[in-house]
């Protein structure tokens, strides 16, 4: 089972707040199937409205720092400002059906995702209280 810190929670909401009406973006990051802090990234997607990209760096940056001791890049997340925290058409078209986690938030809501190779399945979590 997936467990989340309750400060992550807080964090992605704070996110998607923040960024709002944009999408925001970032990584999510821990150890096996814990996730214990998230690392927002700028989306440089040209149409952040509707879309993300994960600025490339910060990418790279977390995935050598999980290499040098760190924390582990576990998956993503990113919001959904105007609809459901649902994987969509774009989504399933840039997943690299890898294993990853994927937090999406929309509406109030954040639902955790695992990417694999027949399509997403909703995950089941427990938040821990730190």
């Amino acid at each position: 089972m997936l467990t989340i810190e309750a400060s992550v929670m807080d964090a992605l909401l704070a996110e998607t707040s923040l960024a709002h009406p944009l999408e925001c973006c970032g990584i999510l990051l821990g150890e096996h199937n814990h996730i214990t802090a998230i690392q927002p990234a700028a989306n440089v997607h040209p149409q952040p409205q509707t879309h993300f990209e994960i600025d490339p760096q910060t990418l790279v940056d977390a995935h050598r720092a999980g290499r040098n001791g760190g924390p582990q890049v576990l998956g993503y997340y990113h919001s959904h400002p105007t609809t459901v925290p649902e994987p969509s058409a774009t989504d399933a078209a840039m997943a690299a059906q890898d294993g990853s986690i994927w937090a999406i938030i929309g509406q109030g809501e954040i639902i955790f995702w695992r990417d694999r190779n027949d399509g997403f399945a909703q995950l089941s979590y427990s938040i821990l209280d730190g």
